[in-house]
């Protein structure tokens, strides 16, 4: 495992459907000693992200909640054939049991 300490766990959100991200997003909380998990995407996949959270939250684990949402930009290298760096919105969201 990384460096990241027992009581969190990160959850990167990608291309896959919301439901896979439900199930790791309960799989992360019914691990006894996991106090918090973060959610993170970036670009497209924030919808994805929001929409697995809102799932996991009101239907699978009720007792959690959002604790802290942040939002920002990271600049990108540009693609092959491109000159100019590109901005990709990110999101960062907390939940933590209640």
């Amino acid at each position: 495992m990384s460096n990241e300490s027992s009581d969190s766990k990160i959850i990167f959100v990608g291309r896959k459907l919301p439901m896979d991200y439900v199930l790791a997003i309960v799989t992360a909380f019914s691990e006894s000693d996991v106090k918090e998990a973060t959610v993170k995407a970036r670009g497209r996949s924030i919808t994805t992200a929001v929409d697995a959270v809102e799932i996991a939250r009101r239907k699978f684990v009720k007792e959690m909640i959002v604790d802290k949402v942040a939002i920002g930009t990271e600049e990108m290298p540009p693609r092959e054939g491109e000159s100019n760096s590109r901005n990709i919105s990110t999101i960062e969201i907390t939940l933590k049991r209640s």
